[in-house]
């Protein structure tokens, strides 16, 4: 499992790991039941405080992506992924409305909106 926390993020980091956790749960890439790795393993893989992990794998609970055992560790929970994409469906459209509001602010018009989305949206694909 590859978790890059980037120092020039505004996200704190236990943020940073468990959006990328959730992506990758989303994606497919970690199953229900896929064991995560321990706090202090992952803390250790990423030279951070284990206090950091496990605010992150306490998110990660409370959201209903992982769950904890006491002696056993973290795995992924099975769950309704077409529900959590529906959630993040929703997430977007809020962004995107604000976005949308800016870009009125400042008189950019829908075709400059839409050149900015592409280029900002495909300069993803290719990172």
């Amino acid at each position: 499992m590859d978790i890059i926390i980037s120092n020039s993020s505004g996200d704190p980091i236990y943020q940073q790991i468990s959006s990328q956790i959730k992506g990758l749960i989303l994606n497919g890439t970690l199953k229900a039941g896929d064991a995560l790795p321990s706090m202090r393993t992952l803390a250790q893989q990423l030279r951070i405080s284990v206090i950091t992990t496990k605010r992150a794998y306490e998110d990660l609970e409370r959201d209903g992506f992982i769950e904890s055992y006491t002696g056993k560790g973290s795995f992924v929970k099975g769950q309704n992924t077409e529900l959590l994409r529906e959630e993040y469906l929703r997430q977007t459209e809020a962004l995107l409305s604000q976005v949308c509001d800016k870009a009125r602010q400042c008189e950019l018009s829908l075709d400059e909106l839409k050149e900015m989305l592409e280029l900002i949206y495909g300069g993803a694909e290719n990172e």
